[in-house]
């Protein structure tokens, strides 16, 4: 179980090569004993990641798992939990894609909303229905401020962030009575691979920047946090400006 300073004795990241995932699960082992579950897709990057963690002194079990096979999700997340309890689940999996090619291709669309929002609900769903058993434990979803306000730059992954978002917040409310809390994490730009090749935004931050804000939001008990804190008014601003002014901003 997560102790008295909100130190977990175990970690499951779903999406397990993800560099916020990793640095999340580093963050938390901080030099003591922790068990690592990561669940991602075959490749050579999940050895990568395995020998990461186990450097970080973490004992480490993989599972295979495709976001975009989601009558799969079930049994990859029960096999996650039956190894023990699980303390923090993290649904650390994305993509972004080519945004000027997502609205005009319906293939790259369908794999974005497949992936970024039809694989958090199922994944959602199993993970709700082991940590009810459990009767403890906490789920991260690492969500994006892209999903706070459709943007012409973005909107199709705004989009589906969107919903995912909508969906985890709702879950914190559900699982509330049965001692599981649930905190969704929006962060700006991230600078990773998935956002390489790509213009930094203000306020950018690292990997292990967004993984400080979600061991705090673990360790307090927060339901809604921003990475970096400062993007919370950034946003509350742009939620709150007349579209006639929102749509000739450079975002």
């Amino acid at each position: 179980m997560i102790d008295a300073v909100g130190n977990p004795q175990s970690v499951l990241v779903l999406g397990g090569t993800s560099e916020i995932g990793l640095a999340v699960a580093e963050a938390f082992a901080g030099g003591r004993p922790l068990r690592v579950v990561l669940a991602a897709r075959p490749s050579p990057r999940v050895a990568a990641a395995l020998a990461r963690l186990e450097g970080a002194g973490c004992t480490v079990e993989t599972h295979a798992f495709d976001a975009r096979d989601p009558r799969s999700h079930n049994e990859t997340v029960r096999k996650a939990f039956a190894g023990g309890d699980i303390d923090v689940a993290v649904v650390a999996f994305g993509v972004l894609g080519d945004q000027e090619k997502a609205w005009t291709d319906a293939e790259l669309a369908l794999e974005l909303a497949e992936v970024n929002f039809v694989a958090s609900v199922t994944v959602g769903v199993a993970l709700a229905e082991q940590f009810k058993q459990q009767g403890h434990g906490a789920i991260v979803a690492l969500s994006s401020v892209a999903g706070e306000r459709a943007r012409r730059s973005n909107f199709v992954y705004g989009s589906t962030k969107a919903g995912m978002d909508v969906f985890y917040t709702g879950l914190g409310e559900a699982l509330r009575p049965h001692g599981v809390r649930v905190s969704v994490v929006r962060p700006g730009f991230v600078r990773t691979r998935m956002t390489e090749g790509l213009k930094a935004a203000p306020l950018s931050v690292d990997a292990g920047q967004v993984a400080t804000v979600v061991v705090d939001a673990v360790r307090n008990r927060r339901e809604v946090v921003w990475a970096p804190g400062p993007l919370r008014w950034v946003m509350t601003v742009l939620r709150h400006l007349p579209h006639v002014i929102f749509r000739r901003l450079p975002i």
